[in-house]
């Protein structure tokens, strides 16, 4: 990979959107203007983010402090902060701080010049989570007005589809779309609406009882799952997306924490592979973004050796017929943006359940330098089994055309 074209055109399958001002003011029903999410520039009276808990407090008008921009909802009130989007600043720029949309780089929020930013990093596609809604829309799902949260999801969707994967994009970015996850039915019925305009993948929590949700042991969820299995709908669980970050004590520095985000996709994929739910739905496939690779292959290791050992005492010998490492190469998916021991690891993990992102534009981004990453860390595999990362793999697991494009956006 020492030639100037040698390394492939990345599909990351994990980048983020700052949702425009007016994506919910320009959907919603009159009724609802003054209760949707809206956009308010006001001062912050205090924010700490300890033990994996992000607390933000908005000051009022003409009172002291920094001014930053606030997504207002209901009572919510949540500011934009530069670890929403911080490429484009040193790390020693990057402190836990609000801002407001002009103090944030463009491709944040604009497709055009996310388009621009793309191409400087070696990128040709992107699938993109939420800000405001957080990673699987829990925003909405913690909201006291649920049929206003329904119209929100739905509205968002909309935007995803309509105007951020819009024809603008010309295919490159790849459409992420919500769920109302506090109904199992409606969920069902929006993964439908939105597979028949050509959608692959549906964010959703990966420790759902964190939100105050059933397990996936349960079958409170089977109707949605019904849902992704039948229309190849990819279930995508972001770090994060149970509205709590691993950390060890409520006083631990957010350093802790970042060490080991990792955790919840571990926990969560022993209790996808121990449920039995890939048994009763065949196509349904799960991937864990910026979960990262590394720590996958012992996981493996000691659920084989549990399903094999205690499964009768363990109580999964009704439900999970196959060993736990089988049921992984099938339906589970690692995501990484930075992991050499993962990548040094690749046969214990399988080359096909690996897929690579950017992670733009939050702080652990590798903007502008993912192509140099790639190549740094990747040096030592053969060009197919890159390709099959970099690209190969993303565009099988989400229906992108051959070239790499999503086929409802206007490709060419």
């Amino acid at each position: 990979m020492d030639t100037e074209t040698a390394f492939p055109l990345i599909i990351s399958v994990d980048d983020h959107t700052v949702e425009p001002p007016t994506v919910w003011q320009d959907r919603l029903p009159k009724k609802y203007l003054d209760t949707g999410p809206r956009i308010v520039r006001a001062p912050l009276k205090e924010m700490t983010f300890l033990g994996g808990r992000f607390k933000p407090v908005m000051g009022e008008p003409g009172d002291d402090g920094p001014i930053g921009d606030w997504w207002v909802y209901e009572d919510l009130h949540r500011p934009i902060t530069r670890l929403d989007t911080a490429v484009g600043y040193s790390r020693d720029e990057i402190k836990l701080e609000v801002i407001t949309y002009e103090q944030m780089r463009p491709g944040s929020y604009d497709v055009p010049a996310r388009l621009a930013d793309m191409d400087v990093n070696h990128v040709q596609s992107a699938l993109c989570f939420p800000t405001f809604p957080r990673f699987c829309g829990q925003t909405f799902t913690e909201a006291a007005d649920h049929e206003l949260g329904l119209l929100c999801v739905q509205a968002y969707n909309d935007w995803m589809v309509e105007e951020w994967c819009g024809p603008q994009a010309r295919g490159r970015l790849i459409p992420l779309t919500l769920i109302p996850l506090w109904d199992a039915e409606l969920a069902a019925a929006e993964v439908r609406r939105n597979a028949a305009r050509g959608v692959r993948a549906v964010a959703f929590s990966e420790i759902p009882p964190h939100l105050g949700l059933p397990s996936v042991h349960t079958d409170d969820w089977d109707p949605f799952l019904a849902a992704c299995d039948e229309t190849g709908t990819v279930v995508a669980m972001h770090i994060g997306s149970s509205s709590r970050m691993p950390s060890t004590s409520a006083d631990a520095p957010p350093a802790v924490g970042s060490t080991i985000t990792f955790a919840n996709c571990c926990f969560s994929m022993v209790d996808w592979l121990m449920s039995g739910k890939f048994e009763r739905f065949p196509n349904l496939k799960v991937m864990y973004a910026e979960g990262q690779i590394g720590w996958i292959p012992y996981i493996l290791e000691r659920a084989d050796v549990v399903w094999e050992e205690n499964r009768g005492w363990g109580g999964v010998a009704d439900k999970v017929h196959r060993p736990p490492s089988e049921l992984f190469a099938d339906h589970v998916y690692g995501c990484f943006f930075d992991d050499a021991f993962g990548l040094r690891n690749l046969d214990a993990i399988g080359v096909g359940n690996v897929l690579y992102e950017t992670d733009y534009p939050h702080s652990d981004s590798t903007w502008p330098k993912s192509r140099e990453v790639g190549e740094a860390q990747m040096g030592h595999l053969d060009p197919g089994v890159v390709e099959r990362i970099v690209r190969g793999n993303a565009i099988d697991l989400l229906g992108l055309t051959r070239d790499g494009l999503w086929p409802g956006g206007g490709a060419r």
